[in-house]
This record gives C-alpha cells, structure tokens and sequence, in this order.
C-alpha cells in the first residue's frame, strides 16, 4: 500500500506539482519554438521553405499525437499505482527525450536518420506529457481542502506559462546570436540546459507524499482492473464534457504560441526576438488570469467561470489576428495579453472541472483521457491545421474561423455539459 505523510500542506505539494508541469511544459514548449524558428533548415533542408516549415510543425503534432497514448497508459497506471509514482516516470521520459534532441545530429550529418530519429523522440515527449496534466492536477486537487481545490487545482496550469516563458526566454536569448551560429549550435543550449531541470523537479518529486484520496481508495480496496475501460463504457458523456471544455482553449493558445512565431516572422516580417517577447506577454497574462479565474471558482463555481473564458477567448481570436497582421508590434502585444488573458480563464478553472466528472478511483484515466485528446489531438493538430490553412489561402481568416469554431465548441462543453461523478465527496482532503 502506498503511504503517505501525515498533515503533508497541500500548498508545498500544489508547489512542487507547479515546479514539475513548469519542467515538463518548458521541455514541450521549447521543440514548438525550434519547430517554428530552425528544425525546417536543420532536419528538412531538402524541400521548399515553406514546405520545411509545414514538415518541420508536422512533427510537433507527431508529438501531441501520442499525449492520447501517453495519457491512457499513465492513467490506467495512475488508478491502479498512485499518482506520485506516475508523476516520476513522465518528468524522467520527457528529460531524457528532450536531452537527445538537444544531441542529434542534422540532417547534413546523418541524412534522413535525423528526422526519423527526431520525431521518434517527439513521440517520447508527447507519450509523457500525456500523463503528466492529470497526475499534477490531480495531486494538487486530491490535497487541497475542498474551498481551495480550485485554486490549488490551477498551480499546475501556470507551469504550462511559466515553461513557456522560461523556454521562449531562453530561446529569445540564444537568438541574439548570428544566423549561422543559431542554426550551427545554439538552438541546441536550451534543449540542453533541461538535464538540470529535470535533477531538480526528479528530486522535488520523489519528496511528494501520495494523494490522501488516492490512499483511501487503497484502502478501501476499492480499485479496478481496467479502469479505462470502465471510464468509456460507464462515462462518455463526462468524458466529451472534458474534451469540448479543454480544446477551446487549447487551441487558441497553440495557433498563439507555436504557429504564431512562425505565421509572424515569415509572413508579416516581425524580428525573431520581438514575436517571442510577444509568446512571453501571452504567457504571463494566462498565468494571472489562471489563478484569478480559479480563485473565483472556488466562490462560484467552474462552469460559470469556463462560460465567460470561453466567450472571451471567441471575441478575442479575430482582433489578435487583425492585431497581428497591422505590422505594429506594439498592437500585436497587446492582442497577444489579451487574448492569453482569455485563454487563461478557461484554463485556469479545466482543472477542477474535469478531475470532479470522475470518481477517485476512475479520476486519473477519466481527466488524462479528456486532456490527451484535447490537447493531444485536437489542440495538438492546430499549428499545422493553421499552417496548411495559410499555405492554401495565404489569409488568416480562414485561420481565425478555424479557432473561433473549435472555441466555441469549448463554450458548448460548460452550457451543454455533464453532472459531476455521483460519487460521494470524500473528506480526506479537508
């Protein structure tokens, strides 16, 4: 039986989930960024720019392809082992794959092993990323006493924002260098400099004492076989609830983040280094609307909260990309916080919404299902849904009604969407 450490603060543990997904999201993030700025020269020099550019985005979606897998591994295994024993094994896939990367030779090196090579270990990236949202989420929820579940709930989804500063900081940095040096060698210093985030976050996480609830189930016996199966067959619609709710928010911030770079520095003529300051204000306003968002929650509720983020994130996708293409940094900025703003709402509260349509003993396998296809397949697909879209109008309307849809299908996700797990609430956490 697993144990755990009595009156363990569910703050150090919602903490130390934050440091762990911030580790996870920046080893993510930071291939999104080289997928955008560098891998189509560096892995795919043969084909036409804007072919490399599509192939080299392709392979960012390989990645968040196989989240799905990931996540219906790790939560089969999260409600069957515990959620802390899970949390270790995905930080530690994602260094060692994130390292390689950082170590792989060109395609002028060793021909076409290197993209192979390369979206192999993207695949590794995104199998563990795919159990990481739900184990982080759910220790910080499963800890927290139940008017803060919420907020605590949230911690880990500001990790995605702070990995992504942190990653996109180091990669503004690294680009004040010379083209040839960038492309020689430095974008490889990121993907390195992760061998030291992830000792940190391994020996952070070893710390953690397990889930209070998840013990409970232990103890209880209460454990299944196959608690997937059990999750599709006994709850499908809180199962679409979790995915509508998560893609549309997802999405936007994707075509954002990871399209967006490349959409602004090919196609309007913005510099490098001023496109990720950009990234970085949309980073920093979803992380301040993430814990203001979830704070709310705990005094109203979640769906209310994902209703209004949801709209929000509808009326702001158009004038982020007028924004954008005005050419005016300053406009494209302010667009880019406002529109992470909006994103952040909806983030801030899919934490607490999704973990509460599932009883604990399904809660791993039902949230890690709901997020890995969101953001795996659907949210993951997005910077070359964007890319081919572009590539096939040379607009960006097509790519701006492309993210309202999928937005709104978001906003259908709390209108139209399913009751809580009729599981009594357990007191464990407070």
């Amino acid at each position: 039986m697993t144990t755990t450490v009595p009156n363990s603060s569910p703050t150090r543990v919602a903490c130390a989930s934050l440091i762990g997904t911030s580790i996870e999201w920046y080893d993510f993030y930071i291939y999104g960024t080289a997928a955008a700025l560098v891998f189509n020269t560096a892995f795919f020099p043969r084909f036409d720019p804007a072919v490399g550019t599509l192939l080299a985005l392709a392979t960012f979606g390989v990645g968040t392809v196989a989240r799905p897998i990931g996540g219906f591994v790790f939560g089969h295994f999260g409600d069957r082992l515990g959620r802390k024993n899970m949390l270790v094994v995905a930080l530690l896939m994602m260094g060692v794959a994130t390292v390689l990367i950082g170590l792989l030779p060109t395609y002028a090196a060793i021909g076409v092993w290197a993209p192979i090579l390369l979206v192999t270990l993207r695949t590794a990236q995104g199998f563990a990323l795919g159990g990481e949202w739900g184990g982080a989420v759910l220790m910080a929820v499963e800890h927290a006493p139940r008017n803060r579940r919420a907020f605590l709930g949230s911690w880990p989804q500001v990790g995605s924002s702070v990995g992504l500063v942190l990653g996109t900081a180091v990669f503004a940095l690294v680009s004040l260098l010379p083209d040839a040096q960038f492309g020689a060698w430095g974008w490889r210093v990121p993907f390195l400099l992760s061998t030291v985030l992830v000792v940190v976050g391994l020996l952070i996480r070893a710390r953690l004492p397990e889930s209070p609830e998840f013990t409970e189930v232990e103890r209880q016996q209460r454990r299944v076989a196959r608690p997937l199966v059990e999750v599709v067959t006994g709850s499908p619609r809180q199962v679409l609830s979790g995915i509508a709710a998560i893609a549309g928010s997802i999405v936007a911030f994707y075509v954002v983040t990871v399209f967006g770079p490349s959409y602004a520095t090919s196609a309007i003529g913005y510099g490098r280094t001023e496109i990720l300051v950009g990234v970085m204000i949309a980073a920093v306003t979803e992380a301040v609307a993430v814990l203001l968002a979830a704070r709310t929650a705990d005094r109203i509720g979640p769906r209310p909260v994902g209703i209004v983020g949801a709209i929000a994130v509808v009326a702001a996708t158009f004038p982020f990309f007028l924004a954008l293409n005005s050419g005016n940094i300053a406009l494209a900025w302010l667009m880019m916080a406002v529109i992470g703003f909006a994103v952040g709402i909806v983030y801030g509260i899919v934490p607490i919404y999704v973990s509460m349509l599932f009883p604990t003993h399904l809660r791993y396998s039902g949230s890690s299902m709901s997020y890995a296809v969101a953001a795996g397949v659907i949210g993951g697909l997005s910077p070359l849904v964007a890319a081919a879209l572009h590539g096939a109008t040379g607009s960006y309307w097509p790519i701006a009604l492309y993210v309202v849809v999928i937005s709104a299908l978001g906003l259908a996700g709390f209108t139209a969407g399913a009751t809580a797990s009729s599981e009594p609430r357990s007191t464990v956490a407070g």
